[in-house]
């Protein structure tokens, strides 16, 4: 028997001496089990941050039409949430503020009784373990739903920059462990960081939005954050989808300034600012699967035309995979379900050895 009719090795012939040399790389997908042992890149529910809308109120639990599955909750409804997040095995929430009252000048955001701020007691009370990361931005509690204060029409960012540092001062107060501004002022992390560490909030971290977009995917958020702007839109201050480079220069802004983490928004669209922010940065990378990209795997579910169970898993894996360490996701509770699956299934299947669940 010749050599050829033997080898089923590295040069792929078996048999056939016309065929050429190949590799067999197929030889590591060829079972689960096999395919889980080379895995590079995998999931984890300590992986998500899960986005909460806080409402006024009591009894509070309306569901947010283009985003199924998403709910605004009062601070009442927030302890079960809590429960199954904490079952689930996710440890970190983001806040955002839905305020009855606005006014021009966002005078609800820092209020010590506010929405955000009397969550912020609720969870601590019901879980001090949780995390608890608070959106600092103005946009929400602006009657003309800009980032900021209006001068003359536009955003103003240097006035803008005390609204933020006590709001951010106000979420500390109440107990929140990292504050997160997302509005895209010049200076604002710097503005922050000497407010809190005037205050008191020394080892508070910020988790800067970095490198935010002006992007198109944020319409269902502002549907159920009630903050889509009464007129014009956010491109002056929000970044240019057409630049890459310009995040990095960001980014390294908000280091120099003082912030311990950083967020790329949105993500899936973004992958490759991701990737040049995790190869040019060695600090805390949070990527952020926003309302948009949520909303349409969604869609596209209920209309049978994708499998939005793999869909959101491969999303969310592509998302790490690019290089972020957490991701703030609205899937965080339905893909610590499907893991948990994942695993019992594997759990399930593999044989017992010899010897396994007898020691005492």
């Amino acid at each position: 028997m010749s050599d050829a009719t033997l080898s089923d090795g590295h040069d792929g012939r078996r048999g056939d001496p016309e065929l050429p040399p190949f590799r067999r790389t197929r030889r590591l997908r060829r079972t689960a089990a096999v395919r889980r042992l080379v895995r590079e890149t995998a999931l984890a529910a300590d992986d998500f941050i899960y986005p909460l809308f806080v409402a006024e109120g009591h009894g509070v639990r309306r569901e947010i039409g283009s985003m199924p599955g998403q709910f605004q909750l009062s601070a009442d409804q927030l302890p079960a949430e809590l429960d199954e997040l904490a079952e689930l095995g996710i440890g970190a929430v983001l806040l955002f503020g839905l305020p009855d009252e606005k006014d021009p000048l966002g005078g609800q955001a820092h209020v010590p009784d506010g929405v955000v701020q009397n969550a912020v007691r609720v969870i601590k009370r019901h879980d001090p373990g949780m995390l608890v990361v608070t959106d600092v931005c103005a946009c929400e509690y602006t009657d003309h739903g800009h980032c900021g204060i209006l001068v003359g029409g536009e955003v103003d960012n240097d006035a803008t920059l005390g609204l933020l540092a006590r709001t951010a001062v106000s979420h500390a107060d109440a107990g929140a462990d990292i504050v997160a501004p997302s509005d895209m002022m010049d200076g604002r992390v710097a503005a922050i960081r000497a407010a809190l560490d005037a205050a008191g909030h020394l080892q508070t971290p910020i988790m800067a939005y970095a490198a935010k977009y002006a992007s198109a995917f944020y319409g269902p958020f502002r549907d159920a954050a009630g903050s889509a702007p009464a007129f014009g839109d956010r491109r002056s201050h929000q970044m240019d989808p057409g630049n890459a480079r310009e995040a990095l220069v960001e980014i390294a802004i908000d280091l120099d300034e003082g912030a311990d983490l950083v967020i790329v928004k949105p993500a899936l669209a973004y992958l490759d600012v991701i990737r040049q922010a995790r190869d040019r940065f060695d600090v805390p990378l949070v990527a952020y699967n926003v309302s948009g990209e949520y909303a349409m795997v969604k869609a596209a579910d209920r209309l049978g035309w994708v499998d939005g169970r793999r869909v959101a898993m491969e999303t969310l894996l592509s998302i790490k995979r690019a290089g972020a360490g957490r991701i703030i996701t609205y899937h965080a509770k339905e893909a610590a379900r499907w893991l948990r699956e994942d695993a019992a299934a594997v759990a399930s299947s593999r044989p017992v050895l010899a010897g396994e669940g007898s020691r005492p």
